[in-house]
């Protein structure tokens, strides 16, 4: 993953073209498509990533059949998770 020119979370150029792959690939799983999406959001600065997408991620991360690229991609969504406290 490339480095970030800010401290302001964002997706990378990197992780973001991969995300765009993933969407245009009509063998991507939802969920593989549903973090890619995040990802493409949260080129967005004040994107957040939503409770779903984390738990959607984590199970991702947790998953050997998951690949590297897709694998990328998820902790790319949840480094942007909202550190907001109840």
């Amino acid at each position: 993953m490339a480095t970030r020119k800010s401290t302001t979370d964002t997706t990378s150029r990197v992780v973001a073209s991969g995300a765009a792959k993933v969407l245009a690939d009509k063998k991507a799983s939802a969920a593989e498509k549903t973090l890619a999406a995040s990802a493409l959001a949260q080129r967005n600065p004040k994107a957040k990533t939503s409770e779903k997408v984390t738990k959607v991620a984590a199970k991702v991360l947790s998953d050997p059949k998951s690949s590297p690229a897709i694998k990328s991609i998820a902790a790319s969504t949840l480094t942007q998770k909202s550190t907001k406290q109840k």
